[in-house]
């Protein structure tokens, strides 16, 4: 195992040691999982496979783990694939981390912050993502990782089952907003399967479903971003009455989003809901950059 920001090999199990990873390895280290973290640990072996055929695992991949924990996906990933990076916050996990991955000398550990670190100076640099998220960050680290990996083509996920649902949303619907078209401009997004509670020590309170994300284009622009944020700023409002509340929004942006809608085929006081991911890249164009350019949401 390589190491960035941080070797134990196996040792005997007595007769009362558990035969699951994450509760041999809880166990053994004396971890306590750490709510404010999200941590639920994996202890059913057989979720493993199927995130493994959902991942399509080629010896030539190279994963994003985020959220190593145990690092019971982490050892079931690194002999099918030529590399791993284990990203993993909580640095009281780092003895069991290495317990599990010190069999492997293509793994690299990082001791960080999945929302801090820059995931585009990952080397090599990751062609999928295959992660337990943790579930207060689920969400931004899957959309940080599409706009940092422009070479990453999948990402598997578990995820809170509401997370799931709101990054494969339909146009229409509540839990479709700025999360779902930000996913879905780059990707295919899919839910697999919902899982449940009970694979997870502790049990969460929230339902999970395993998540498949599939690119199919580049990241959208700052600017696109920006302008998908400021119209669903106030879902209760028109599209252009929102973007008009926006901080550094121009004086025209009300009449000009009014004219562009219309010129995409929806009412001039369409909501944020009503356009499907491909409209919002339309609407970014009609607008012009120049006009997005000082878009600040809050």
């Amino acid at each position: 195992m390589r190491e960035e920001g941080g070797e134990r090999g196996e040792e005997p199990r007595d007769a009362g040691e558990p035969r699951q990873a994450s509760l041999r390895r809880l166990r053994a280290f004396g971890i306590r999982p750490n709510r404010e973290l999200g941590q639920h640990f994996l202890i059913d072996d057989n979720i493993l496979r199927l995130i493994g055929s959902a991942a399509e695992l080629h010896p030539a991949d190279v994963v994003l783990e985020v959220g190593g924990g145990l690092g019971v996906l982490s050892e079931f990933l690194a002999p099918q694939v030529a590399h791993v990076h284990v990203v993993e916050v909580d640095r009281s996990l780092e003895e069991p981390l290495r317990d599990a991955l010190s069999p492997f000398e293509n793994v690299t550990l990082h001791l960080a912050d999945a929302v801090k670190i820059d995931f585009g100076a990952l080397e090599p640099g990751p062609s999928k993502v295959v992660a337990n998220l943790p579930y207060g960050v689920a969400a931004t680290v899957l959309l940080k990782s599409i706009a940092e990996l422009p070479d990453a083509q999948l990402w598997v996920a578990m995820v809170q089952r509401e997370v799931a649902d709101r990054l494969a949303a339909p146009p229409g619907g509540k839990s479709y907003g700025a999360t779902s078209v930000i996913a879905q401009l780059s990707t295919e997004v899919r839910v697999v399967r919902k899982v449940p509670r009970t694979v997870f020590h502790p049990e969460p309170n929230v339902d999970s479903a395993l998540l498949v994300m599939r690119r199919r284009a580049p990241a959208p622009a700052e600017e696109l971003v920006a302008l998908v944020h400021a119209g669903f700023a106030h879902r209760r409002k028109a599209l252009a009455g929102s973007l008009a509340l926006t901080p550094g929004a121009p004086e025209d942006i009300r009449d000009a989003t009014r004219a562009a809608l219309e010129e995409l085929g929806h009412p001039a006081d369409a909501r944020a809901e009503r356009l499907p991911p491909e409209d919002w890249a339309r609407l970014a164009a009609l607008l012009g950059s120049e006009r997005l350019a000082g878009l600040r949401p809050r």
